[in-house]
């Protein structure tokens, strides 16, 4: 299943969006939604099988252009602290750098 999510996000670059992939999934921003939808549809095509599916939730924000990421901050800046952490005790999972980053996580990011 890896490969085949590899394989979405990759037709992704040839867009003109930016995206975060996480866990549950990819959030993808565009200027617009032609572009958006075009981009969906490379991706949804680019995995190969006998059956796909592709679940979208657009969020059209028309009076701001903030960034998905701003969501995650206007959280952090309430809660006073990054919003995520490891399980203690499991293998595998980062705790949160003091800065907001996870432990790890580099300086520079295509997203936003």
């Amino acid at each position: 299943m890896a490969g085949d999510v590899a394989d979405a996000v990759a037709a992704l670059d040839d867009f003109d969006v930016s995206y975060e992939t996480n866990p549950m999934g990819t959030v993808i921003e565009a200027a617009d939604v032609e572009t958006l939808l075009a981009a969906v549809g490379a991706a949804h095509g680019a995995v190969e099988g006998d059956r796909v599916s592709t679940f979208l939730k657009i969020d059209d924000k028309r009076t701001s252009d903030a960034p998905a990421s701003e969501k995650v901050a206007a959280v952090e800046r309430e809660l006073g602290r990054p919003a995520r952490r490891g399980r203690p005790g499991r293998e595998g999972e980062t705790e949160a750098a003091g800065d907001g980053r996870e432990a790890g996580e580099g300086e520079d990011a295509d997203a936003e």
